[in-house]
């Protein structure tokens, strides 16, 4: 059934399952028109459903779903849900849809006055090119004689620096994403093909919206990703 949902990000479980985007910028599918791209939550969920009715057997479907009548309103509820799942199709239609518009108020000004010759000069510091060079200073220095005691400290004091700054790195990325929250549109049913396509077109939510990005999931057991999706009283209908 659909219902409108909060979702948490949950544990990160391993899952096998077959995933299916669907947004207005998937060939054939959306409408491509001089202001923009379009895809009704009608549309998108049709499109999924022909996918689905291919399954044979029995399965298990999670749908997340945001919808927008506007661009603002649309990214305004794909921006949360993409930062607690940034699953791969919802920060690409993100990004889609951010140069979408920043094409458009580009269309609408004037275009701005080239500025000649080229900018300051400032450091260039890629982080991988010092690992390079700092595996190269190492090597370089071990053919010429060898590492010294002292070589060795500084060196292993900047690994030990390096793997902390990651590990904080990590765990403040983590606990950014787990304190997240969205709503979303969500779909959930289980059993055969015929019967889950027939509860995916019942009740199809915001109906008159023309921004949609949803992602299915279909797979043997999709709990890990049902953890994620808590049900509350907050329903505005379809």
């Amino acid at each position: 059934m659909w219902r409108d949902t909060v979702i948490r990000m949950a544990g990160a479980e391993p899952l096998n399952c077959s995933i299916v985007a669907a947004h207005p910028w998937v060939y054939g599918l959306g409408k491509q028109t001089d202001n923009g791209a379009y895809l009704s939550p009608a549309n998108a969920i049709a499109w999924l459903a022909e996918k689905l009715a291919t399954v044979t057997g029995e399965t298990e479907v999670v749908i997340l779903m945001a919808t927008g009548q506007t661009h603002d309103e649309f990214m305004a509820n794909l921006t949360p849900l993409t930062a607690v799942f940034p699953a791969p199709a919802f920060t690409q239609v993100s990004r889609l849809a951010r140069s979408a518009a920043e094409l458009a108020t580009v269309k609408m000004q004037k275009p701005a006055r080239a500025v000649n010759g080229l900018p300051a000069t400032q450091p260039l510091s890629v982080p991988t090119a010092r690992t390079v060079s700092s595996a190269s200073a190492i090597s370089q220095a071990g053919a010429a004689g060898g590492l010294s005691l002292s070589d060795l400290k500084t060196a292993l004091a900047d690994f030990t620096t390096r793997r902390a700054g990651m590990l904080a790195d990590a765990a403040g990325n983590a606990g950014g994403v787990t304190g997240k929250s969205a709503r979303a549109w969500v779909f959930t049913a289980s059993g055969g093909a015929a019967e889950v396509v027939r509860q995916l077109l019942s009740g199809i939510p915001s109906l008159s919206s023309v921004y949609t990005a949803a992602l299915m999931l279909a797979g043997d057991d999709l709990s890990s990703i049902r953890k994620m999706i808590h049900d509350d009283d907050h329903h505005t209908g379809a």
